[in-house]
């Protein structure tokens, strides 16, 4: 069995809000009975994409298991390559591949440099594909990125989507062992399917997406922060979705 833990859209601004509510899920992860094999983190780690809310993330991403990330539109590559990933600045996409167990990870970079859309390049698609040929058929796999390929059927993210899915649809096609897409952006828990596989959207840390839609609010500041929990077993996917209270931080 492969246990990852997921994140999403922290949002980490320097303030006392956005640090308790990263650090209060961390702390419920590094609680669980059973460890996570790896922690993901997909995307808008930072809300203005500065090196200080990369040294606070490495902080409070601190965790006894590997911590994967790929960015989102509200981060920076350059300054998350050196703050977080601890690698040379690059301005080139983010595409890291991982063998967790018996599953091959990729976090993709679905980012436009720029803009709050998204867009799986060429030479992101490119790299995946060669990753997944490495990997061969016989190894499940999941690609991880910040933008859905999905509709959410929300105005707010639905306004800046992954703009070409048609690309990846035909990526998947080529690759049977690709059991899941992991994403955020939706600052909802959400699950979907795309090109024959479930799509599944890790809540946000920050805030979250009121749905169904009100025009009056479309965030909800106080829900608490969550996460998601994908158990792999026999090349099956089972995500568990979770809210972390306050009172579960020191409990």
């Amino acid at each position: 069995m492969t246990l990852l833990a997921h994140i999403s859209d922290l949002h980490l601004n320097g303030t006392g809000r956005g640090a308790e509510r990263v650090s209060r899920v961390m702390d419920q992860l590094r609680k669980l009975p059973q460890p996570p094999d790896a922690l993901l983190v997909t995307g808008d780690i930072a809300d203005h994409g500065e090196p200080a809310e990369y040294q606070a993330a490495a902080q409070l991403l601190t965790a006894s298991f590997p911590v994967l990330a790929c960015p989102g539109n509200r981060d920076a590559r350059g300054a998350l390559r050196t703050g977080l990933l601890g690698a040379p600045d690059s301005g080139a996409p983010v595409n890291h591949g991982y063998r967790i167990g018996e599953l091959t990870v990729l976090m993709c970079d679905s980012t436009i440099p720029g803009r709050d859309d998204g867009r799986l390049d060429a030479a992101t698609l490119e790299w995946i594909d060669a990753e997944l040929a490495s990997a061969g058929r016989a190894a499940p796999a999941v690609l991880a990125f910040h933008h859905p390929p999905v509709r959410v059927h929300h105005p707010l993210p639905d306004s800046v989507p992954l703009t070409n899915p048609g690309e990846l649809a035909a990526l998947l096609g080529r690759h049977p062992q690709v059991i899941a897409i992991l994403g955020g952006h939706a600052h909802t828990a959400a699950a979907s399917l795309f090109a024959g596989r479930p799509v599944l959207l890790a809540p946000a840390v920050t805030w979250t997406l009121v749905v169904p839609v009100d025009p009056g609010q479309l965030a909800d500041q106080a829900a608490d922060p969550g996460f998601a929990l994908h158990v792999m077993t026999g090349g099956q996917l089972t995500t568990h979705f979770r809210t972390v209270p306050a009172s579960d931080q020191a409990g």
